[in-house]
């Protein structure tokens, strides 16, 4: 999750355009400013001026209001009454996610649907409900501390992720490849790692290496990853190729059983080594994953760590599911099988 999903509302005069300036710097281009801001403004189509209960783009036109919530009659309301080919920001009363989730099940219409947040704490919800959240959140700002607390918590932001377990099918050398070493900016729990696999439909859990052996030392920020033409999952949700990767990219960090966070990549070192190939089978498909053939590279089941020179046909082990039809990266509606 990324800024272009976050609108920052700011103050009115010289505190507003300070924070906007600040704001720019760190990457966000979305704000919401008071209609009074507009006569003095001539910023571009990332502004939007709040004129009462209505939402206003930079030449003054009405482009959308704002709808108050606070009941499930008063969202029954607006989702029969209201009109959905307009930006529609959504103001909460009481619970927020619930009614959300009901929204966007429902709502049906092209306009977009924005969300005011309370609190930067509650950014990761409103963007991750239903897989998909909100097409923004609008969070007022009063001083440069809260824009370092978006910041924070948008580099943690990542949606829920479906896992499920598979079984091996084969286990066996693949003979000489090269492998990509992913070392991040962030210190890693010793059950987590990077998702990874030849398919962007299904991804397999490879660990971090922060717990070493007898021969090598620990290294908490690094995943041995797999051959450099596997897939790795991005926190926006896009699959991008290890040998793609590049310093400073979001990667998804997660385990089964806790929350998926974002870390930055460091860098990458790519050198050849043995590889072993795993096939495993998930609904009635055959997916695969090269990884390096060493002890100190795991793969992670539902029994704990298992190293790779020790997968065998018949263990079972944790996986992402996740839709296989990509361009780029993101995510298409098309027909696709992936070998």
């Amino acid at each position: 999750m990324g800024p272009d999903r976050v609108i920052l509302e700011l103050p009115p005069g010289a505190p507003g355009r300070e924070l906007r300036s600040q704001a720019r710097q760190r990457g966000f281009e979305r704000f919401l400013l008071p209609e009074s801001e507009r006569a003095s403004d001539r910023s571009g189509p990332g502004f939007h001026y709040l004129d009462g209960e209505q939402l206003r783009d930079a030449q003054g036109q009405p482009v959308g209001r704002v709808e108050r919530v606070g009941s499930p009659e008063e969202l029954e309301r607006f989702l029969v009454g209201g009109r959905h080919d307009q930006i529609e920001l959504v103001e909460f009363r009481g619970e927020r996610l619930i009614p959300l989730e009901n929204l966007l099940s429902r709502r049906k219409g092209t306009g977009e649907l924005w969300v005011r947040a309370p609190g930067p704490a509650s950014i990761p919800g409103l963007l991750g409900a239903l897989e998909r959240g909100s097409d923004a959140v609008v969070i007022a700002l009063s001083g440069p501390e809260q824009l370092v607390e978006v910041e924070l918590f948008l580099e943690q932001a990542v949606r829920t992720l479906p896992w499920t377990e598979v079984v091996v099918r084969e286990s066996r050398p693949a003979g000489m490849g090269e492998r990509v070493l992913v070392d991040t900016t962030s210190r890693l729990r010793p059950d987590e790692g990077l998702l990874v696999g030849s398919q962007a439909g299904l991804l397999l859990l490879a660990l971090s290496e922060s717990e070493g052996s007898r021969y090598t030392r620990p290294r908490a920020f690094r995943v041995n990853a797999g051959a450099l033409h596997s897939y790795t999952l991005l926190a926006e949700g896009e699959t991008r190729y290890l040998d793609e990767l590049t310093a400073g990219d979001r990667v998804v960090i997660s385990r089964p059983d806790g929350p998926a966070r974002a870390v930055r990549v460091g860098r990458l070192k790519v050198e050849r080594r043995p590889l072993r190939l795993v096939v495993v089978e998930h609904g009635h498909q055959t997916f695969t994953l090269f990884a390096q053939e060493a002890e100190t590279v795991r793969l992670r089941g539902p029994e704990g760590p298992v190293p790779v020179p020790e997968v065998v046909a018949g263990q079972r082990l944790w996986a992402v599911s996740l839709p296989p039809a990509r361009h780029f990266g993101q995510v298409v509606e098309e027909s696709l099988e992936e070998r």
